[in-house]
Parts: structure tokens; sequence; C-alpha cells
């Protein structure tokens, strides 16, 4: 059997191993996430369930996985995350801290210094 999948998948070095639950599960949720996006058809969809829960090993599972989109290799940072709010919105700022206060008012104060020193020396 051909694949484009790479060799380390699971479903290609672990042809007879069992399907978990677990990665039925993670499947299923790919599929559907596939669907919604509008990347597989109806039918394409179907049939692939169809293979999904009828699969004994993880190698039957070659065309259920062949042509979903990738998986992301990573996860939002939390400054990026969403919260609950829509595109496009802003966000209420964030209170400023005392740090912010202390960090302004000691440059302002080290600028008014140096001013002094220099109008002194001239």
């Amino acid at each position: 059997m051909s694949s484009n999948l790479p060799i380390s998948s699971p479903y290609r070095s672990k042809p007879d191993a069992p399907v978990t639950d677990a990665e039925r599960d993670r499947l299923n949720a790919r599929l559907n996430a596939a669907y919604t996006a509008g990347t597989l058809e109806q039918e394409d969809y179907q049939a692939r369930l169809d293979l999904l829960f009828a699969a004994q090993r993880l190698g039957q599972l070659v065309p259920v996985v062949e042509g979903l989109p990738p998986l992301p290799t990573h996860s939002n940072p939390a400054i990026v995350a969403s919260s609950d709010g829509q595109p496009g919105e802003l966000s209420e700022s964030r209170p400023s801290g005392r740090l912010t206060a202390v960090v302004v008012g000691g440059v302002a104060a080290a600028i008014l210094i140096i001013a002094i020193l220099i109008v002194l020396l001239i």
C-alpha cells in the first residue's frame, strides 16, 4: 500500500497495533474539525467515519488520516489566547501597576538631576 504519510507515522510504523479508544476519539475530533472547516465533503467525511469505527488495527486508518490537515505543532501562547472576545474587538486595558509609576518617576528624576548638573557645569 502506497501512502504519503511519513514512515514515522504510527499508522505506517506500527500498522498491526490495535486501535485504542483514545486514538479513535482523537481522529474523530480531527475529522469533525476538517468537515466543519469545509476541507471534507459530506460523502468523504461519512466514508472516513465508517472506516474509523470499523478499523481494528492502526494500518487500517491510513485512508482515514491521509489528506487531513496536519496537527498543529504548537499551542497558542497565553497572550494570544482568546478571552471570549471576537476578532477585532479591543480588550479591556490592564490595570497600571505601582512598579510602572516608580520606574517612570525614577527615570524622570534621573533626567532632572542630569539636566541640573549640565546647567551647573556650563
